[in-house]
């Protein structure tokens, strides 16, 4: 958790277009959650500034880029006496001994983000890291165990502000699982 507060990319103003009833406190207070747990580190891509790479707000919290190929790693790097984990520039890959985890979707785009997604699902989501609350591993390096500890009252700001953002349709990869 360390790594997300410390990069310390922006999170950008709410579009507030698809609050879906949420309370415009409600959803500042997501947003100030998403901005201090470092969401947009990971899920947001990145572009080059004059003062290196920052957050492509234009893609906020749209996951890893479908159009941007992985590098190939050379998983025989990734031992407990070398390197535990390596990222790609944007922070959206995450290589270890887990396989490739590419950061998801978080815009409430119905068919490649959080659309169709209810505020019970999210929730069983990040209290189990399982997706969709039954479904595969929630895999590293989301810190989706820190997250389970929000109260009931911040899980629904948190996604009631990620409900709110501007869709994006962004279809993230899959996970690779290693060799």
């Amino acid at each position: 958790m360390l790594l997300l507060l410390c990069v310390g990319a922006a999170v950008a103003q709410p579009a507030f277009a698809q609050s879906g009833g949420a309370s415009k406190v409600q959803i500042k207070r997501g947003q100030y959650l998403a901005t201090f747990g470092g969401c947009g580190e990971c899920h947001t891509p990145k572009i080059m500034t004059p003062n290196g790479p920052g957050a492509d707000t234009s893609r906020l919290l749209s996951g890893h880029r479908a159009d941007a190929d992985p590098t190939p790693i050379s998983m025989g790097v990734l031992k407990p006496s070398r390197w535990a984990a390596m990222t790609n520039s944007d922070l959206t890959a995450w290589a270890g001994p887990w396989g490739i985890s590419f950061s998801a979707n978080l815009t409430p785009d119905k068919k490649t983000g959080l659309g169709t997604w209810t505020v019970e699902q999210f929730t069983q989501s990040m209290r189990t890291g399982k997706h969709l609350g039954v479904g595969r591993p929630i895999l590293p390096p989301m810190p989706w165990a820190d997250v389970a500890v929000l109260t009931d009252q911040d899980m629904k700001a948190l996604f009631a502000y990620l409900q709110s953002l501007q869709p994006i349709s962004n279809p993230v990869p899959r996970p690779i699982p290693p060799q």
